[in-house]
């Protein structure tokens, strides 16, 4: 477990307190309500800025991604998210920041490029939105950018049985199992433009959804959290 570590001021790629109680939370219930699996966690490098795409089913997306990773993950969350104080205040200390959809917001492109640059952990959607039927919808713009200015590796990441579990139509969560699965960093040398890395990107992605929807039920192989 990596060093425990406090920054008010200055975000830090080690665990902090508050990161590690949140976590140890959802473990626990990730694994009570949603019997979630996670495989693939080796894919991901022990250290320096790492970007995982993947697909967006559900409001739990981000718990399940991070609940048993090794490193701290950073988020990209809708504006909306942080208007209130409190709620702001918990999500900066899950290492969340704003993002204005559909207004062009440099500052948060900026701002997931600078991280990814200082060495962190960061997770983005590149559908831009929840699923409305639970399948992978086309990307938006901007992974490409991301990927080429912050030159870091790509790891492509798939969750199935969140949608269930709590769609974006449902007010409140149900039991259902829910699997994540991490794939190996993508080999994307020879793409030089945001729509080749994009494309790339996509088919992968696409690619593992249907692999996982072969196992909805039972348990992932090999690295997986019991």
């Amino acid at each position: 477990m990596p060093l425990l570590t406090w920054k008010a001021d200055n975000l830090s790629t080690e665990y902090s307190l508050f990161w590690k109680y949140a976590q140890f939370i959802a473990q626990i219930l990730t694994k009570l309500l949603f019997d979630l699996k996670v495989q693939g966690r080796e894919n991901i490098p022990k250290r320096g800025g790492v970007l995982i795409v993947s697909n967006h089913q559900s409001y739990l997306d981000a718990v399940v991604l991070a609940a048993f990773l090794e490193r701290p993950v950073n988020f990209v969350g809708q504006s909306g998210l942080f208007e209130n104080p409190v709620g702001a205040w918990v999500l900066r200390r899950l290492n969340a920041f704003p993002l204005r959809q559909g207004k062009g917001d440099v500052g948060a492109l900026k701002e997931t490029i600078r991280r990814l640059r200082e060495g962190h952990l960061l997770n983005i959607y590149p559908e831009g939105a929840r699923s409305p039927d639970g399948q992978i919808h086309a990307f938006q713009r901007g992974v490409g950018l991301i990927i080429r200015r912050a030159k870091v590796p790509v790891v492509p990441a798939v969750i199935f049985g969140a949608y269930k579990a709590w769609s974006m139509h449902e007010p409140i969560w149900q039991m259902a199992p829910i699997r994540v699965r991490f794939g190996p960093p993508m080999n994307l040398n020879g793409l030089h433009s945001d729509e080749e890395i994009t494309a790339a990107i996509e088919r992968e992605l696409r690619r593992m959804f249907q692999e996982i929807q072969q196992i909805p039920s039972g348990p992932l192989e090999s690295t997986v959290v019991a």
